[in-house]
């Protein structure tokens, strides 16, 4: 529970520490409960004072869990943050699935306006994909989307654009190899996402991840002869680079493929749908101490929301759940699925250590600035988005997601890679939280998105959708997070968000590749 002063927020009965709402002077005195401590230094707002005296070694106390220990004694009034706070290893409590939470109580009648596919699965927007297999086709994916600009679609109202989806691999890589299979996920989830109302393959011709391999692995050819793509189900949306005979010749005719396209996808309409096809993508970027205190746990109650409808909530940003793990690892349905987790995790590990980069280097200078301090402090506020259902399974990064839930998918922490692997994997929206100020989109599902702060609401109000900052002085979690799952469905149904409106998420396709670049 939390309890509020007018200069601090004490999160949890065992913390030792507050969190500051407001900026800190020496010598100003903050109550909590019956307990006074006055601030020995300057504080910013968002980061942590200690309430009683610390001894060397002795944990820090955070949301009632160990965020890190002391590296010298700390005073009552202390400012606490990584001048004297380290992360260790220690021991985490809870066996694996030893508290599974019952099944939420369903919600029903609960809808959205989407469109609907053949595969059974539900679209929130309805855009044509370019896609690129290899980074040489890139260009070319983009001038054939040029092609399409806003004006020249107005007049196919069911139409939301023509999106570009390029990257920096393709090649250089282990043919069948981790990387290249962690790419063709990426780039057949795109095809076959219910957002994509029909899609065109573009390549250079000689690259590793060749085109004929994604569309049989992908089951992709199946896909085009469906007649999702084009009128002539014999047609696969393919085009060669060299094939064709260069760059002029391949946009032409990939302008011609899109234009055969564009009449069946602007005969599609939006119909109602229950909200049980809504696969809810959870991500925080650019985040700050107020984060996991209002807008990741308002969101984690949207998520709920959505789970308790039928639908999916994914998790992603394994190595923001470093620190946290055993918090879903109890709520894990099984054994087998908490290993899931705690394998990725040691992967993760033995990724990282290759590298010489140790998982507590995650939280960005901007974080630090915000008053995390370590990745377990970061982690614990980073996993409340994911609210606090039963876990059902943990996928590799970009995996079909095809059963209701709490899912975890395998992402890095970094927005656009984790987000894509997200999307990749079927989520039709996204909600991103964001402390210190986040300008995202991901075309070609939209990006809600939350501040947790006022002050940073305020400033960036053109690119902040909703304002989870009132729960610092005392609107309660379940009334924003209402909010939020409220705002889900309008978005859902076509209501454009703040990224879309102002033309965002045409860069930010970018498909996590792991391995050496060959």
């Amino acid at each position: 529970m939390q309890h509020l002063a007018h200069e601090l927020i004490h999160l949890h009965s065992t913390d030792n520490v507050a969190v500051a709402l407001v900026n800190l002077s020496p010598g100003t005195t903050c109550r909590v409960g019956t307990q006074t401590v006055a601030a020995t230094q300057a504080i910013d707002r968002g980061h942590k004072v200690a309430l009683t005296r610390i001894a060397k070694d002795q944990p820090i106390i955070k949301y009632g869990e160990t965020i890190g220990h002391a590296t010298s004694v700390i005073e009552p009034g202390d400012w606490v943050h990584t001048h004297n706070v380290e992360l260790r290893d220690f021991t985490r409590p809870g066996d694996a699935a030893s508290c599974v939470p019952a099944a939420p109580v369903p919600l029903t009648g609960h809808t959205f306006q989407g469109y609907r596919r053949a595969s059974g699965r539900v679209g929130t927007r309805n855009y044509v994909g370019v896609i690129s297999n290899v980074n040489c086709s890139a260009s070319v994916c983009h001038l054939i989307a040029q092609r399409f600009s806003e004006s020249k679609l107005k007049e196919l109202p069911n139409v939301d654009g023509v999106v570009a989806l390029t990257h920096h691999g393709g090649c250089g890589m282990q043919f069948g190899g981790m990387g290249h299979e962690m790419l063709n996920r990426v780039l057949g989830g795109m095809a076959r996402h219910p957002n994509v109302g029909g899609f065109l393959l573009v390549g250079l011709g000689c690259e590793q991840a060749a085109m004929d391999y994604l569309l049989r692995q992908q089951d992709l050819v199946q896909l085009a002869a469906s007649g999702r793509t084009s009128q002539d189900a014999e047609k696969v949306p393919v085009l060669s680079v060299q094939e064709r005979g260069g760059t002029t010749r391949t946009v032409e005719a990939g302008v011609n493929q899109i234009i055969e396209m564009l009449p069946r996808l602007n005969a599609m309409r939006r119909e109602t749908v229950p909200a049980s096809h809504l696969v809810l993508a959870t991500e925080c970027g650019g985040s700050d101490a107020n984060s996991g205190i209002t807008a990741n746990p308002a969101l984690g109650v949207a998520a709920d929301r959505i789970v308790a409808c039928g639908g999916t909530a994914i998790l992603g940003e394994t190595t923001e759940i470093y620190g946290a793990e055993h918090l879903l690892t109890r709520r894990a349905v099984s054994t087998a699925v908490a290993h899931k987790l705690m394998d990725r995790l040691q992967w993760w590990k033995w990724y990282t250590g290759v590298f010489g980069v140790e998982l507590n280097n995650n939280p960005s200078v901007g974080n630090k600035q915000g008053g995390l301090t370590t990745i377990a402090e970061k982690s614990l506020g980073a996993i409340a988005k994911g609210g606090s259902t039963a876990l059902v399974d943990v996928l590799q990064y970009a995996e079909p997601v095809t059963q209701p839930g709490l899912i975890i998918m395998d992402t890095p922490g970094y927005d656009p890679p984790s987000v894509t692997g997200m999307v990749a994997g079927g989520a039709n929206i996204v909600v991103f939280t964001t402390g210190r100020g986040s300008c995202f989109g991901c075309k070609p599902t939209p990006t809600i998105k939350v501040a947790s702060n006022t002050p940073m609401y305020e400033r960036m109000i053109d690119d902040m959708d909703i304002n989870a900052g009132p729960i610092l002085h005392g609107t309660p979690v379940q009334e924003v997070g209402e909010q939020i799952f409220r705002r889900i469905l309008a978005v859902a149904s076509g209501q454009l968000t703040k990224s879309e409106t102002l033309g965002i998420g045409d860069h930010e396709f970018v498909p996590w590749i792991v391995g050496p670049t060959l």
